[in-house]
């Protein structure tokens, strides 16, 4: 869920296709190989303009007095990687891989709007260090779900948006949340885009001065709190069909490295703890654990693909993160009618109890996934 962004150029997404190749630049990521980025109300101060390509960390410190989002960005607006919800006074390490060419550091204080932005250029020097094959594959074989998610998503997202078309709120209710699943799993890829996340996926809070409310949330409401859909949201569905439609055509084109699964994988927590725990994402509806069940398998899905290279550069942090996963799916089966279903309780009826549980399940796997970024590129 993010604000408007600048509109892809189809140019600059055919020039950004190419893969990292297999054999890449590599730095160990120590302190002073970093980039500090210090990210203030309304400054967006870096220690450097210019890395060599490959492996980039960026030490990231929030000084200011809002929660921030900093991303590494092509020039057109394109998401290399970004860690959302940095607190103030806190500080957290971005790694990520980079291809020569010119990027942005950018620092977005209350996580909305453009942001305070800083040139950053990748040359091509730098050490070759060969990359694990396994990291290639599973690349590839991440770029092939993220592709099965979306087209699985269309027939759902029909079913839908008919429902909604012909007026039977009833169906349109049951159809809303399987709707969502694909794009939930893998939401970070989606997000990458820029301009797709903010037209589908926006709850009506976040959106900027100006922003017309569409997508799922803008149906959501009228569906459970208007109890009714009129001519606008049948238009309104039109175009969410037609938004997903376009995701499900751009992203097998995504850029996808192994830091960004990582990332990636990191992100889908983010987006549990903030929005789903709270119960603030399906504010209308409540099947806010439907979502978090998508985000959850999405995280899972990236991990377990590089889970080869992470189990053999660092056991001990794969044998944790099975744990936890393990832990927080049998935690959320206590929420549905059985385990291979996703018709969970709705919100509105987890306690607050139940919902620290949750939190503290979130957070236990959330602490050691932030690792997994650095250790499969070691």
């Amino acid at each position: 869920m993010r604000a408007v962004r600048l509109t892809v150029t189809a140019a600059a997404t055919a020039a950004a296709l190419t893969a990292l190749p297999a054999c890449t630049a590599k730095s160990d990521a120590k302190d002073g190989d970093a980039i500090r980025v210090t990210a203030a109300d309304s400054t967006c101060k870096t220690s450097t303009k210019s890395v060599p390509a490959g492996q980039v960390t960026l030490k990231i410190e929030n000084t200011g007095s809002r929660a921030t989002e900093v991303e590494i960005l092509f020039p057109d607006d394109r998401i290399v990687s970004e860690k959302e919800n940095i607190g103030p006074g806190t500080k957290y390490t971005l790694t990520a891989e980079v291809k020569a060419g010119a990027y942005e550091i950018a620092c977005r204080p209350g996580m909305k709007g453009h942001g305070v932005r800083q040139k950053l250029t990748v040359t091509g020097g730098g050490t070759s260090a060969e990359r694990d094959p396994k990291l290639d594959k599973a690349v590839a074989d991440y770029r092939q779900y993220v592709q099965d998610q979306a087209d699985a998503t269309l027939p759902l997202a029909e079913t839908f948006v008919k429902a909604v078309k012909d007026g039977d709120v009833d169906a349109a209710k049951k159809a809303y949340a399987p709707s969502r699943l694909g794009w939930e799993r893998t939401e970070p890829v989606a997000e990458s885009f820029g301009d797709i996340d903010p037209k589908v996926d926006i709850r009506k809070p976040d959106l900027e001065a100006g922003q017309k409310w569409t997508g799922w949330h803008r149906l959501e409401q009228a569906l459970w709190e208007d109890k009714k859909v009129g001519a606008e949201e049948k238009t309104l569905a039109d175009r969410l069909l037609a938004d997903l439609k376009d995701w499900q055509k751009r992203v097998g084109k995504a850029e996808i490295t192994p830091t960004s699964m990582a990332n990636g994988a990191k992100e889908l927590l983010d987006e549990v703890a903030k929005g789903k725990v709270t119960g603030e994402e399906e504010f209308y509806s409540h099947t806010d654990l439907v979502d978090f069940k998508g985000n959850v398998e999405g995280a899972q899905k990236a991990y377990e693909l590089l889970r080869p290279v992470a189990a053999k550069n660092d056991p001990a942090l794969a044998k944790e993160l099975d744990k936890q996963f393990a832990a927080l799916g049998t935690l959320l089966d206590k929420y549905r009618s059985d385990k291979d279903s996703y018709d969970f309780v709705t919100y509105d009826k987890v306690g607050k109890e139940q919902q620290k549980e949750l939190s503290d399940a979130v957070n236990a796997l959330a602490e050691p996934l932030s690792k997994l970024a650095a250790t499969v590129v070691k």
